[in-house]
């Protein structure tokens, strides 16, 4: 379905791929937020509304009649990097219980702020759905 791109001699990162090579249908997910289906935030926790970006980003998927496995590239970007670093454990954990094992290209960008005030996450995702 999808073949992880890995050039000869790198060091294998952890936790996303340099690259992702796939055929099938293209899914793009516009920048989804950490709040829930009424457009309200439940929690300024950084962890939360990470878990709950990525619960919308799998709503948006499974609308496209595709899943978190078909993920093939996100950019995530982040009003805080220090806060990031500082809840890498509850990030890590909110992303192996929503996304599973998928580990596709990624990349992460501090920003000076985002469009919703009390938004501290905000991914966009691209999916590849086979055929």
């Amino acid at each position: 379905m999808f073949e992880t791109l890995q050039p000869e001699g790198w060091v294998k990162p952890i936790g996303y791929a340099n690259g992702v090579a796939a055929e099938g249908t293209l899914i793009f997910v516009g920048g989804q937020i950490g709040w829930n289906a009424n457009a309200e935030f439940e929690t300024d926790d950084f962890a939360a509304q990470t878990r709950q970006t990525l619960e919308n980003i799998v709503a948006v998927l499974k609308a496209g009649g595709a899943g978190p496995e078909h993920v093939t590239s996100m950019t995530w970007y982040v009003t805080d990097k220090a806060e990031y670093l500082a809840n890498l454990k509850g990030v890590g954990a909110a992303y192996r219980d929503v996304m599973g094992k998928n580990f596709p290209a990624m990349a992460l960008v501090q920003v000076a702020a985002l469009v919703e005030d009390r938004a501290k996450v905000e991914i966009q995702a691209f999916a590849v759905k086979p055929r």
